[in-house]
């Protein structure tokens, strides 16, 4: 069956279910970005699938060349100010503190909030031209979506701090080394392989399943809310720098900042 969930024009959230396992799909052309109403979609989607006894595991995955480009920071109608980007965390840990296992399958960028995101799910699988990456330093901005917890939680503190100082773009292959992603398969396989996992999670016992991932996850969404609640104080405060404005020109025109250091 097919629910659509939240559908407003352009960003769409569907789901359909192929046995024990849901299918979510979102939509936001034209690169996926994050927003406060998309999140708020997936968080319900979710928050419904727990309560479905049905479901067992979530795939959750993208339409579109990129799995999702972050978060339109200087667009007035993304995520624009302090108070939106507030809220954008609340709905983040609405996601966080959903109960069934979830395979996220990555194409493309998962850039910024776009990595935040799918760092939501327990297991990532990839198409070989998917790029990892935590661009807040290159904005002038400090990390958000609560990643200062989540990444160094997934791949060690060494490789979190590269990745979140330098901004760095880590393709498929290396994150799969670094278990930032599970499985790295071609990008025609990307879809059903996701699936294979989640349908691998779906035939064991669902009590099972689920009181382990909450021991697994015990105290992640108060990890996270604290994260997120000291992430959004600096980036108050640098949002109002120069260096901040001259990151969002230099990476709207594909240029490295000329950075001042106020």
């Amino acid at each position: 069956m097919t629910e659509a969930a939240m559908s407003v024009t352009p960003m769409s959230v569907t789901v359909d279910r192929i046995g024990h396992v849901a299918v979510l799909t979102f939509a936001q052309p034209p690169a996926n970005y994050v927003s406060i109403d998309l999140l708020r979609a997936l968080a319900e989607a979710l928050e419904r699938l727990d309560a479905d006894a049905g479901c067992r595991a979530v795939v959750l995955q993208a339409d579109g060349k990129v799995f999702c480009a972050g978060a339109e920071l200087a667009n007035p109608a993304g995520v624009s100010g302090m108070d939106s980007i507030a809220a954008l965390y609340e709905q983040a840990l609405r996601l966080f503190a959903t109960a069934k296992p979830i395979v996220a399958a990555i194409q493309g960028a998962a850039v910024g909030a776009g990595l935040g995101l799918a760092l939501v799910a327990d297991f990532r699988v990839a198409a070989p031209e998917a790029r990892l990456s935590a661009n807040f330093v290159k904005l002038g901005f400090h990390p958000g979506f609560g990643l200062t917890h989540t990444l160094p939680r997934l791949v060690g503190e060494q490789r979190a701090s590269l990745m979140l100082l330098t901004a760095r773009r880590i393709k498929a292959e290396e994150a799969q080394a670094w278990g930032l992603v599970d499985e790295v398969v071609p990008a025609a396989e990307l879809r059903a392989a996701a699936l294979k996992l989640a349908e691998e999670i779906a035939e064991n016992a669902p009590l099972g399943v689920t009181a382990t991932r909450r021991t697994l996850r015990a105290g992640l969404v108060e990890a996270i809310r604290a994260a997120t609640r000291h992430e959004h104080a600096q980036q108050a405060i640098l949002r109002e720098t120069e260096d901040f404005a001259e990151g969002v020109r230099a990476v709207a025109e594909r240029r490295a900042g000329v950075f001042v250091g106020r």
